[in-house]
């Protein structure tokens, strides 16, 4: 709080002080506000009083022990408390993704949410504010009945906000404004009896917010961030100014329920001037987006007066009146300015699209990992080496040998791979930076920034290894040792062609005989078996392949699908799983955000 002159004090030089004044015990008798009663709490309350003389009393109360009494605390509706509890959750989710800054005025709404709640249910604190010569601090003199805010034509007269309350058990809230004892007043005995229904009201007179003392605008600005709710006092020269609609009527839209604006020195203005100007603020106030509290509905209340005549001041007295009786503006200005926090904080919690990865992302992620390690190749070749089992097994014993002998036969040179293993290495690690780019850009498209970046650093993360563990995921998971598997059918197989090449050798040996007259001539036999062997020995090679493609397509497939799993489960781990981790940490905060802004669902 900055320091405030003697000439900023509302106590006047000329203005006596009688601190050890012998008769202050006939006076407490007599004129005091409180009577009989037990002294206030609220500290050292500076107030005015009536002497009994012709020219008032203005005193300072000297310390003195106060009874205790009892403050009922604040309590928050049960959607309010919702509220409350659901954006202190999205706080504590979100500050490993979002800066402090992003978070601080909602941490500042849970702040100043949970002091009010432990200060006063019975009290409502409304701010007169106001610009320099608008007639504030007059309009306050006259709520209260008795001169207490200085006026005059020097600028500005206000220099600290003064607080007058009309009951006890403020303290504690004057003190949370910062206003010291010397600043705080108590309204003339006859004003408070005659004005009831203000009982609980605390009334602070602000500094002018377009001082040209920075410090006073200063206290002007934070005092309002702790006030329950506002009195903006206008008048007809500067009730269009751009200054008070552009810095404080348009940001505080949503407290439209704990404001009220008021057009004062309407006495200036002859004829139907007054109801012309006053249309015309209605109309600024409409364009400023303040809803106006017209035919009974919930709105900010524009009121017109004189504070000089006192014309309209006991309109402004009765609304008042209920207003405080309601005892529900510190709720719906903690409600406000949650709103305000969660518009606020919209860009980086809402969205308006379907947001995480679709069935369709993951496939076509397993299948670019898939594809990095060769799982198709590698089917492929355990589809070739069943085929060659199967016609080693089954093969002609002459086939067999021609084809080795032509394998001997090739030069070395003859074989060379189309592709290099560096180039293979180069182009398996791109595929696998590319399927990890496409999955993290599907996965955070529509996110709000902090999240998508989120999004992004997790499957980047995830990326690094990637490459090698899929390496060796392939040697482990690849075509296993030795040779592919039989079927039942290969041991009738093989005895068959054995028994053709047997056939031959009979057949052969037979002739053989008969040529060089061992045996009796018939060539009939001999030839038929040579022939049944010849021929019977490609036909049932034949067969077997054609036996054999279905055996070994299912066996290339089963080498490539267990190496997509492998695949598929190792990207799954080190990328997928991380990234459907942050997207459902975004689904928390955004339902979390949901309750805030009180809908079910953070989506809409």
């Amino acid at each position: 709080m900055t320091a405030v002159t003697d000439q900023d004090h509302t106590e006047h030089p000329e203005r006596p002080e009688h601190p050890e004044q012998p008769e202050r015990s006939a006076r407490d008798a007599e004129g005091s506000p409180r009577g009989d009663a037990s002294p206030w709490d609220d500290g050292l309350i500076a107030r005015r009083v009536n002497g009994g003389t012709e020219e008032e009393q203005y005193r300072v109360t000297e310390p003195r022990a106060s009874t205790a009494q009892k403050v009922t605390p604040l309590t928050y509706g049960p959607q309010l408390g919702t509220r409350l509890d659901a954006l202190r959750e999205l706080v504590g989710l979100s500050r490993a993704r979002l800066d402090n800054r992003t978070l601080a005025q909602a941490g500042r709404v849970l702040d100043e949410a949970a002091a009010r709640r432990g200060l006063s249910g019975q009290h409502t604190v409304v701010a007169i504010a106001g610009a320099t010569g608008s007639g504030k601090s007059q309009l306050f003199n006259a709520l209260a009945g008795v001169p207490i805010s200085e006026t005059g034509v020097r600028r500005p007269t206000t220099a600290a906000p003064i607080a007058c309350s009309w009951s006890d058990g403020a303290a504690s809230l004057i003190e949370r404004l910062g206003i010291p004892p010397r600043l705080r007043r108590r309204p003339l005995q006859a004003t408070a009896d005659a004005d009831e229904r203000l009982r609980g009201l605390v009334l602070v007179d602000l500094p002018d917010h377009d001082s040209a003392a920075v410090q006073h605008r200063e206290q002007v600005d934070r005092v309002l961030g702790l006030v329950d709710a506002v009195i903006w006092v206008v008048d007809p020269e500067k009730y269009a100014d751009a200054m008070l609609h552009e810095r404080y009527l348009r940001p505080m839209a949503a407290h439209a329920e704990v404001m009220f604006v008021v057009l004062n020195q309407i006495d200036r203005l002859p004829g139907d001037a007054a109801e012309q100007v006053l249309d015309d603020l209605r109309r600024l106030l409409d364009e400023d987006g303040i809803v106006l509290g017209e035919y009974g509905e919930p709105g900010t209340a524009v009121l017109a007066l004189s504070a000089l005549t006192g014309d309209g001041v006991g309109e402004l007295r009765e609304a008042l009146g209920r207003f405080v009786a309601e005892r529900g503006a510190p709720a719906r200005r903690i409600s406000a300015d949650l709103d305000i926090a969660a518009a606020r904080l919209w860009p980086v919690y809402a969205t308006r699209r379907r947001t995480g990865l679709s069935e369709e992302a993951r496939e076509e992620f397993s299948d670019r990992l898939a594809d990095a390690v060769g799982a198709t190749a590698a089917g492929e070749a355990a589809e070739r080496a069943w085929l060659r089992n199967a016609n080693r097994a089954c093969g002609t014993p002459w086939l067999r040998l021609w084809r080795w002998c032509r394998q001997r036969g090739e030069p070395s040179t003859g074989r060379v791979a189309l592709r290099g293993q560096p180039d293979e290495e180069v182009t398996a690690r791109q595929r696998v930076e590319q399927a990890v780019r496409t999955v993290a850009d599907r996965a955070s498209a529509g996110l709000p920034a902090p999240w998508a970046q989120a999004v992004r650093e997790a499957a980047v993360r995830g990326s690094q290894g990637l490459p090698e563990a899929l390496d060796e995921l392939a040697v482990r998971a690849g075509l296993p040792p030795g040779r592919p598997p039989r079927p039942g059918w290969w041991p009738v197989a093989v005895f068959a062609q054995v028994s053709m090449t047997a056939l031959q050798f009979v057949g052969g040996i037979w002739l053989l005989g008969q040529i060089i007259g061992v045996m009796a001539p018939n060539l009939g036999v001999p030839v038929l078996l040579m022939v049944i062997g010849i021929v019977g020995g490609p036909l049932i090679e034949w067969s077997c392949r054609m036996a054999a493609r279905g055996p070994a397509r299912r066996y290339g497939l089963e080498a490539e699908r267990r190496l997509r799993d492998a695949a598929a489960g190792c990207g799954r781990a080190r990328v997928l799983d991380p990234v459907a981790s942050e997207l459902l940490r975004y689904r928390e905060v955004r339902e979390q955000y949901g309750r805030v802004v009180g809908v079910g669902t953070g989506g809409s």
